[in-house]
């Protein structure tokens, strides 16, 4: 049996991320959400995996007001996110995705997005 000895938190979640994406594909009725987060910023995607194209695209520098409802900083800034995302998306006529959650663990910023993609109408 192989093993994989990695040290590096990187590499682990790209690990991850692969075997996540083996069960999760997009297509054109339910395209696949992807979200990559770095230290400073967040950039999401609508992806439909059989035609290789992104539907739509927001990222943290579209988002212009940083507070929300009883929300700081980098968190309050992917819920509204994950709203503008949305709203993009209706403008396609997307409105129910697959979350690919790109390997991070579903909590704070991620969950945050999540909740505001939700709130702007999208189903997953």
């Amino acid at each position: 049996m192989k093993r994989l000895f990695v040290k590096n938190k990187s590499k682990l979640r790209e690990v991850r991320h692969a075997r996540i994406r083996k069960a999760l594909g997009g297509t054109a009725d339910v395209p696949r959400l992807s979200v990559f987060r770095s230290l400073k910023g967040m950039t999401v995607q609508i992806i439909d995996d059989v035609s290789r194209k992104t539907l739509c695209y927001a990222s943290i520098k579209e988002v212009k007001e940083k507070k929300a409802e009883n929300r700081n900083g980098k968190v309050a800034t992917s819920y509204l996110l994950g709203k503008v995302l949305a709203e993009k998306a209706k403008a396609k006529g997307v409105t129910k995705v697959k979350f690919d959650r790109g390997g991070y663990k579903y909590h704070g910023r991620v969950q945050a997005l999540a909740e505001g993609a939700r709130e702007g109408g999208l189903v997953f």
